[in-house]
């Protein structure tokens, strides 16, 4: 098993300091894909698109998933499935996460994934909590049915030789956490890695993340356990990273609006102080990123689509909440533009002078998260 050399567990004097707790072995790997470095960008379902992907791998995330790809629609060729799978060169490694219930089928998704070279890892969601999902078998639904995880597994692992890793939460509910059984089935069934959100399916996005579920887990296993959850600092993902023995650490949330969280990781990785993002930085990461979601598109879905991360974007800008009604009115991509430039004139004024800190989450922006597919 791939580790990483730690300086301790959990937060250490170097991680308190601002300095790097984890130095990265150059053998990091998921089967046979090497990473440079423990930090991957989580799949998540509306948001996980090309562009997000591409500014994250950009900013210093090893590995980008797509948002769930349904293994039925793949095989036949859905217009929607193609357009979850459209790329850039620059993303590569990309893994694709696959959602379905039926072994077969998701191995022959897998191996058509390999075959067109549309993929360079493989994963099967195993831990999306919402209804749509779950009634159909899939998702979590999963974690209640072990054994059929062993047979998708092993369907996959049958049909390509790309790494193939699951996607799981702690269990069902409080009383069925069942993470480390899960991923000792996966194991012997082929499986990579493992990818766990330490909360229960019942739990949803409340509460706290469990970490010391992702050790224990951990210690179950010889294959890598990617931990996920509450991870929305470069701090807390270099803490997190130090906390397990292989260092995986899966950003979802944390990453949304704050794609730079990856480029701040990298210094504390090389032993420096978390740089500021300036304004005029997070002002033309914001304009690209419009305009990457224009050139995917189209105008009129990217108005429409693009204000979820406009509100992302204002967390923690001065009088950003106050901005919120108007971006959920925006109408035309001038209307967006000129947002932008205000968002621009704030973060120019705002930093480096009051830096930017992280908000809760109010009800509305958690309901947003329940009701979307990812884990």
């Amino acid at each position: 098993m791939d580790t990483l050399v730690r300086d301790g567990v959990g937060r250490s004097e170097k991680a308190e300091r601002g300095e790097a707790a984890v130095v990265v072995k150059p053998d990091l790997r998921i089967g046979s894909l090497k990473l440079d470095n423990p930090f991957v960008v989580a799949p998540m379902a509306g948001v996980s698109d090309m562009p997000f992907r591409y500014l994250c791998r950009r900013e210093g995330a090893s590995l980008a998933y797509t948002e769930m790809v349904s293994a039925k629609g793949l095989l036949r060729q859905g217009k929607k499935t193609h357009e979850l799978l459209r790329s850039r060169a620059e993303e590569r490694p990309l893994g694709v996460q696959l959602f379905g219930t039926d072994p077969q089928e998701l191995g022959e998704a897998a191996h058509f994934l390999e075959n067109e070279g549309l993929a360079d890892l493989v994963d099967v969601n195993m831990g999306c909590p919402v209804r749509k999902v779950v009634k159909t078998g899939a998702g979590s639904a999963l974690l209640c049915e072990p054994a059929r995880v062993g047979d998708i597994v092993a369907g996959i692992r049958r049909r390509t030789k790309l790494p193939v890793t699951i996607k799981i939460r702690a269990g069902w509910d409080a009383d069925t956490v069942n993470a480390p059984d899960v991923a000792r089935i996966a194991q012997e069934e082929g499986a990579d890695a493992v990818a766990l959100h330490p909360r229960t399916r019942a739990q949803g996005y409340d509460g706290s993340a469990d970490w010391s579920l992702v050790l224990r887990t951990q210690e179950s296993v010889r294959i890598p356990i990617i931990g996920s959850g509450d991870v929305v600092t470069p701090e807390q993902a270099l803490e997190r990273s130090a906390f397990h023995p292989n260092g995986l650490v899966m950003i979802g949330r944390g990453a949304t609006g704050r794609p730079w969280i990856f480029r701040q990781i990298a210094a504390l990785l090389r032993g420096e102080k978390v740089p500021e993002v300036s304004g005029r930085e997070r002002y033309a990461l914001l304009k690209e990123h419009f305009e990457l979601y224009v050139e995917f598109y189209g105008e009129y879905r990217a108005v429409r689509e693009f204000k979820k991360h406009l509100i992302w974007y204002s967390k923690g800008m001065l009088q950003g909440r106050q901005l919120r009604p108007e971006i959920g009115a925006l109408d035309s991509a001038d209307e967006v533009w000129r947002m932008i430039d205000r968002f621009g004139e704030r973060w120019i004024q705002q930093l480096p002078d009051e830096p930017v800190e992280m908000v809760a989450e109010d009800q509305e922006e958690k309901d947003w998260w329940e009701n979307r597919g990812w884990g």
